[in-house]
């Protein structure tokens, strides 16, 4: 029996064990195209872009590990490893855009003076593929970042420096938004912060307000484009203090109808992000995610199918909220196949929001509600033990996709083929 076969009718068997529990399998993987991830770029280049070729990257604890072959060297190459990658997900994703990433012309364009000009080509590229884009603005790996302050600067002209540059990505993102067809999500996060106890944290908290009230001065549809803004609870030269800490940027998003991004790697260990969504959602319309590992904290390892990631995506089925969640990955490292990780990083993304909708969540609520705990958990354990990977397999053959481990092989021979020959 060939591969095709197999899994078809490894498909038939779990449909059947899912149909017991009253899940429909074939409606899930319907329902899975709207599971749609947006893959940061910057796993491509470990952070780099293309705005200066000394760039150094630094700022708020930023640090990419690793030196494997085949790192991307220029658009062209990146277009290329991001081609690859997309060939090898099932469904239909994004693409996140950091602004130093844009088409310069070998002249050096600083961050104030960035334009549309500069990410047209990204448009274009997304367009010929029916992709939406996202954008950030690159607040850090800059000198006038090096005083550990951007937005919440008290050197004025830094401090204007960088509100000009939002204000220029706001441009960008909804021009991105108006020609594709889809809303740009562009989501502000800073490094600035306190390697020691600050006295004065309410003076750089009213300028980050300030600062953040002149970039939104400017209202655009919101079928262009979308704001978010993202909070992290210490990095690397700010321990003692970050000046968009959760608890500024979750106020200041709900008073100004900001989304709040809730990235896994950014709160405290013992904090789960899954939990966090349905509260945030009580008072935001819409939530943006970035989805990374953190071993003993923010150290952006690729994405795995752990409990915390199925917790995140289980939430999110349960309470039908994919409409009002964005979701993107956020992690990179330079240690590995940077292809695979990609694709690892984004299929176990995929496969937690697989794994929430094969669960009879009408059942196990009414459980719940009935008292009966004993058979919500015994619901919980049966689950464990049910073939979701012979769904996956099948959404994956349906797709057009390699399903199993077949990827390796590709990403092994892309590599052969491409990556080490740069």
């Amino acid at each position: 029996m060939d591969k095709k076969s197999l899994i078809e009718k490894a498909y038939e068997l779990a449909k059947i064990q899912y149909a017991a529990l009253g899940v429909d399998t074939d409606a899930v993987i319907e329902q899975m195209n709207k599971v749609q991830i947006s893959l940061h770029c910057w796993q491509t280049d470990d952070v780099g872009g293309f705005e200066r070729p000394d760039a150094e990257l630094g700022g708020g604890g930023i640090q990419v590990t690793g030196n494997y072959p085949g790192k991307a060297k220029s658009i062209e190459q990146m277009r290329a490893d991001l081609d690859k990658v997309l060939s090898l997900l099932p469904g239909k994703q994004r693409l996140n855009l950091h602004a130093i990433y844009g088409e310069f012309g070998g002249e050096f364009v600083d961050r104030d003076q960035i334009e549309i000009k500069h990410f047209q080509g990204w448009i274009d590229w997304a367009k010929e593929r029916g992709l939406g884009l996202d954008f950030n603005p690159t607040c850090f790996s800059h000198p006038k970042a090096d005083s550990g302050f951007t937005l919440s600067s008290k050197d004025e002209s830094i401090r204007k420096f960088w509100v000009e540059h939002v204000k220029r990505c706001r441009v960008i993102s909804a021009e991105m938004g108006r020609q594709l067809g889809t809303p740009c999500v562009m989501n502000t996060w800073i490094p600035d912060g306190s390697k020691d106890e600050p006295i004065d944290r309410n003076g750089y908290r009213s300028l980050l307000k300030k600062s953040l009230d002149e970039v939104y001065a400017v209202d655009y549809p919101e079928e262009y484009m979308l704001d978010a803004v993202e909070s992290k609870l210490f990095g690397i030269g700010a321990e003692a203090m970050t000046v968009g800490s959760h608890d500024f940027y979750l106020a200041y998003a709900v008073a100004n109808h900001k989304l709040i991004c809730l990235d896994n790697g950014h709160f405290h260990l013992s904090e789960q992000v899954g939990d966090k969504i349905s509260s945030c959602l009580q008072f935001v319309d819409k939530v943006l995610l970035h989805v990374t590992r953190p071993i003993r904290w923010d150290s952006d390892h690729v994405v795995t199918l752990n409990d915390e990631v199925k917790m995140i995506a289980s939430e999110i089925v349960r309470n039908n909220f994919l409409d009002r969640v964005k979701i993107g990955l956020d992690f990179f490292d330079g240690s590995i196949n940077r292809i695979g990780a990609y694709v690892v990083g984004a299929r176990a993304t995929q496969q937690a929001f697989l794994i929430a909708m094969l669960e009879p969540t009408k059942t196990m609520l009414a459980m719940e509600e009935r008292g009966q705990y004993f058979e919500r958990l015994a619901y919980l354990e049966v689950l464990k033990t049910r073939a979701f990977g012979a769904v996956w397999d099948y959404y994956c053959l349906v797709n057009g996709v390699s399903a199993g481990e077949d990827y390796v092989a590709e990403i092994q021979q892309y590599e052969k083929a491409v990556l080490k020959k740069r």
